[in-house]
Parts: structure tokens; sequence; C-alpha cells
């Protein structure tokens, strides 16, 4: 019984030392973090406008979860740069058709803003159909998305 009391303290001090060596070589080993580098969504490049629909998309998200929680709608996004923003195709920015789109959402995102929690609903929907009328007329690519929002 002395004997292994005597073993087991001579080895200690080694075995604590192999056992760190061992978790610190366990951790050195893996793998390096992956770089991501975002891939474009449209084939025709990321526009200015682009990335602001996309997070216009986002936005409406968390409104529509806002609005069913009984919540008054909030953005954080400066939804007005729909009408400044550089487009992927500026002609059809540039166009009256697109301008009429874009002041109907904003009118509809301004109300939305202002408007009680017994109206906010009927209010994203308005929202909700004006990008697909305007994608439904210029762009229809994006109206799949759309659809998820309502």
């Amino acid at each position: 019984m002395l004997r292994s009391f005597y073993l087991a303290r001579r080895f200690r001090q080694p075995a604590i030392f192999l056992a760190l060596m061992g978790i610190g070589y366990l951790l050195s080993c893996s793998s390096p973090k992956a770089v991501l580098v975002p891939q474009p969504v449209n084939p025709n490049g990321d526009s200015e406008l682009a990335l602001l629909m996309r997070a216009m998309f986002d936005d409406a998200l968390q409104m529509k979860e806002q609005i069913e929680r009984g919540e008054q709608a909030r953005t954080g996004l400066d939804f007005e740069k729909i009408l400044t923003a550089q487009a992927t195709q500026p002609e059809k920015a540039a166009s009256t058709e697109y301008k009429v789109h874009a002041l109907s959402y904003l009118q509809t995102m301004q109300a939305l803003q202002q408007a009680d929690a017994a109206q906010a609903s009927s209010l994203y929907e308005s929202m909700v159909n004006s990008c697909t009328g305007c994608h439904q007329a210029l762009c229809p690519g994006p109206l799949a998305r759309i659809k998820k929002l309502y």
C-alpha cells in the first residue's frame, strides 16, 4: 500500500503535465476559420437599391412580428432612400411608373409608422401589396420572396 502511494505521488506531476499538453495540442488542432466571401444574389450585381430592398425585406419581417405582438410597427431603416438609391437598371428606377410605386410605398410606410395596433395589420398588408405591385410591373424576380411577408 505504501508503495502504491509512493508511485502515485511520484507520477502525479508528470501526469498533470501530460494531460495539459494533450489538451493544449487538441485545442491547437482546430481548423483555420474560413473567410466567407458574400456571393452576389443578383445576377446583374448588387446595386444600392437591391441592397436597400433586401434590408427593407428584413425590416418588414421585424415589423410583422411587432404587429403580431400588438406593438407599434417601428423601422430602423431610412426607407426614403428608395427614391435616390442607385438601381441595377437605372432606367427603370428613373421611370414615372417606378416613382409612383415608390411614393405609394412611402405613404403607406408613413401611415404604418403612425398607426395604432388596430390599423397596423391592414396597413402592413397594404405595404406588402405596394411591394408586390411594383415588382409585378418592373422587376418580377423577388415576387416569391415578397410573398413570404404576408
